[in-house]
């Protein structure tokens, strides 16, 4: 992992291929490892970028509060620091949180953007109370129990009972969490206006990744748009973690998705 300074943080990145530059952000409790199957199969076309967010794997996890906004901000300044003027940005649950946060302030710095098993809605009520509940979780009872409850509910039922190997993946990653960023993005996550605007307003080409069997973000959530410039993918078999259990269809659809939104551009 490589580094550079954000607003007086560290943000740790991997940063493979050669072309045209591919972000990818990461969901909670995850890292850039989360990709780690996807990488290899688009660094051999492209240049592909996975940060660890804020609070997350090897970066920074400063205390106190969040925002989705300033995790933007650190992604805005990973691309000042490498140089690079135009990406595509694709971020999968919380990360496609931060992706639109970005294109709604630093749209003219992307080529394309993607929600990989994300939404534009912001949290209802009910998941409101859900993030309090967990900030407990973490808080009290440490980052491996709270990861422990997470992780089954990721993936689609038949991943769970064929691949559990997967889920000790998934969880291996999460217990690395620094407890403290855990806890400051599951609030950060909570008070995240509804951006949906930001989606149909956007003339970028938009990516939208759904998984058939996703327990946490359904289909209906996360294809809120449908126009020209959209391209909705929804991929058999899968819960919420496709770059996990399904890394080849994933990558062909990024791939088919970069290739369109560069020529379009």
């Amino acid at each position: 992992m490589e580094k550079v300074r954000c607003e007086g943080s560290t943000i740790c990145y991997s940063d493979q291929g050669k072309g045209e530059a591919i972000v990818l952000l990461h969901g909670f409790c995850g890292s850039a490892e989360y990709w780690e199957k996807v990488i290899p199969r688009l660094s051999g076309s492209y240049r592909v970028i996975a940060p660890d967010l804020r609070g997350h794997g090897e970066s920074d996890a400063p205390l106190g509060a969040y925002t989705i906004e300033s995790m933007a901000d650190d992604v805005l300044a990973l691309l000042d620091a490498l140089e690079l003027s135009k990406v595509t940005l694709l971020g999968h649950s919380l990360g496609g949180y931060v992706a639109l946060s970005f294109v709604q302030r630093y749209a003219s710095r992307l080529t394309g953007f993607g929600l990989i098993h994300s939404t534009a809605y912001p949290d209802t009520d009910e998941a409101k109370e859900k993030r309090l509940k967990s900030v407990s979780t973490i808080q009290n009872e440490g980052i491996n129990v709270f990861v422990d409850g997470l992780v089954p509910g990721l993936f689609a039922p038949g991943t769970v009972e064929s691949s559990p190997h997967l889920l000790e993946r998934a969880k291996e990653i999460g217990y690395r969490t620094p407890p403290q960023g855990a806890a400051g993005v599951a609030l950060a996550m909570r008070e995240r206006p509804d951006r949906r605007d930001v989606l149909s307003a956007s003339e970028l080409p938009v990516l939208l990744v759904a998984g058939a069997e996703d327990r946490l973000v359904p289909a209906e959530r996360t294809f809120t748009l449908d126009k020209p410039s959209v391209t909705q993918a929804t991929i058999a078999g899968v819960g919420h973690m496709s770059m996990l259990e399904d890394p080849e269809r994933l990558s062909e659809i990024i791939g088919d998705f970069v290739d369109k939104a560069v020529a379009t551009n």
